[in-house]
């Protein structure tokens, strides 16, 4: 008898006769949850548009800076 042939018979034999079948649900989400999603994404996205804006803000006063220093 082969020794693979030995392993399959004992695998064969071990497993149980009917499969088991295993559900996985979430659970609901609420209003509340969503709802606070929706704000932090828009509070997130408002925060780097200012941050944007005051980075813009800052260069182009640094630009302007810098030309008016230089023609005078």
């Amino acid at each position: 008898m082969f020794p693979g042939l030995r392993l399959f018979a004992f695998l064969v034999w071990v497993q149980p006769a009917r499969p088991i079948i295993v559900d996985i649900t979430e659970p609901p989400k609420s209003e509340l949850s969503t709802l606070s999603q929706v704000l932090l994404g828009s509070l997130g996205l408002s925060g780097v548009l200012a941050l944007m804006a005051i980075l813009l803000g800052i260069g182009l006063g640094g630009l302007m800076f810098w030309l008016r220093r230089r023609s005078a």
